[in-house]
């Protein structure tokens, strides 16, 4: 029973603040100190001095990085930089990407939504969490008291209940219409008839909301909701999302690959053998491009990776998947049958955990695992000798992130990257009205 709740967003004024291609931001977990210094003198009103604020070393508990947010936010509310809407709404967001020279669209309806505990099972989890991320955004919304970023979730609707609607929504005038500097179009509508709302409204209780992107933002939320209710507070028992159905043609899921270091037990003279254990080993020529063609066979029969142990040299590493599940049967006994299938899953129980020891709490501390989707990156960090070793990975499917979600189990920390990721600043739900 997935509760839809309207709110009166803010958006900014490009009257005041300038353009939207100027003022807008990735999620804060994509941005590096570069790319925050970008955004910082692209526009004085980005959103960046909201939603991922600078350090200083003068920070103290009265001047920091959320107190500046939220002094930005007051000071631009007040000065109409950015500008509510006059009545609770919905909207409609539809974003136009192109990848490997393929032109996509993929739309999304922007919500509130009511939190719920995840054994609630109305909205649930794919991927594990870390502790430290959800500790930044819970004393930025403890500051502002305001979602600057929506969550990203996934819901089905087979019969196209809610894409007929934005089918006839998004035939009128948008409200915005931009171009990003990664050359992504975004439109923005908003939904405020009472019968469209109410049948949004009634779709949804019938539904499980999966989170794609943004576990915690969304746990963080949850929490401050409890915290803020123990307090005699329940106006903040919501949080903004952005939710995509599993069937939209433009939800792409791409592959995150694992590169190792110090592992005592890879040495790149005997490895290939010693996966011999589990894993038939083929050695392969290192193509010019790309080079993940080689996992695209037998995909359906066969667990398989790409691996690069530098010189040059790449291995095929196959695994049927009725010899994988007796293998993972016993060595992840607690998981699902869902996830012991899943291709990450095995080269975590099989390879990291089993033949190099890299065990959970190794994972956790990142000291053996970097995660990357850049092939050319991966090969030059094992060449330098910066890592010893690349595994190249398949993207897992849409409808086996459902699976896992819906078998109570969380995938592996980095298994999936939704793409293109939601924008920050199309859409703020402030929590003061």
């Amino acid at each position: 029973m997935a509760q839809i709740i309207t709110f009166r967003g803010l958006r900014y004024n490009q009257e005041k603040a300038g353009s939207l291609s100027t003022l807008t931001a990735p999620p804060y977990d994509v941005i590096d100190e570069q790319a925050q210094r970008l955004l910082y003198a692209k526009n004085p009103y980005n959103v960046i001095r909201l939603e991922y604020g600078k350090n200083d070393p003068n920070d103290n508990d009265w001047d920091n990085r959320y107190t500046r947010a939220n002094s930005f936010f007051a000071r631009w509310r007040a000065e109409g930089i950015l500008l509510r809407e006059p009545r609770p709404v919905l909207y409609f967001h539809e974003q136009k990407f192109s990848l490997q020279e393929k032109q996509y669209s993929r739309r999304g309806l922007v919500a509130g939504i009511g939190l719920e505990d995840y054994a609630s099972g109305i909205v649930l989890p794919h991927e594990e969490t870390l502790a430290k991320a959800k500790t930044d955004r819970l004393e930025l919304l403890r500051t502002a008291r305001a979602n600057f970023s929506p969550v990203f979730g996934i819901y089905e609707d087979q019969a196209g209940i809610v894409g007929k609607m934005a089918d006839s929504t998004l035939r009128q005038p948008p409200l915005l219409d931009f171009t990003d500097d990664s050359g992504e179009n975004h439109r923005l509508w908003t939904v405020s008839d009472e019968q469209s709302l109410s049948a949004i409204r009634q779709f949804f209780l019938e539904q499980q909301i999966i989170i794609a992107d943004g576990h915690h933002r969304y746990e963080t939320a949850y929490f401050f909701h409890k915290e803020m209710s123990a307090q005699g507070q329940d106006s903040f028992n919501f949080v903004l999302m952005t939710l995509v159905d599993a069937h939209d043609p433009g939800l792409l899921v791409l592959p995150t690959h694992r590169l190792v270091k110090d592992a005592a037990a890879l040495d790149a003279g005997n490895f290939p053998e010693l996966l011999a254990k589990f894993f038939n080993v083929t050695p392969l020529k290192l193509p010019a491009t790309r080079m993940l063609d080689a996992l695209t066979a037998e995909q359906t029969a066969t667990h398989s990776f790409v691996m690069y142990l530098g010189g040059s040299q790449l291995y095929l590493l196959t695994l049927p998947r009725q010899r994988a599940a007796i293998a993972m049967a016993s060595r992840a006994a607690s998981k699902s049958g869902a996830w012991r299938n899943l291709d990450v899953a095995v080269l975590q129980s099989l390879i990291l955990e089993e033949l190099l020891g890299i065990d959970e709490e190794a994972r956790r501390s990142g000291k053996n695992l970097y995660y990357t989707r850049d092939e050319a990156e991966a090969l030059q960090l094992v060449d330098s000798g910066v890592y010893q070793a690349a595994f190249f990975l398949k993207a897992p499917t849409v409808n086996e992130v459902i699976k896992v979600a819906r078998d109570a189990d969380k995938m592996p920390q980095k298994s999936t990257y939704f793409y293109p990721k939601l924008l920050t600043g199309l859409v703020i739900n402030d929590f003061s009205v």
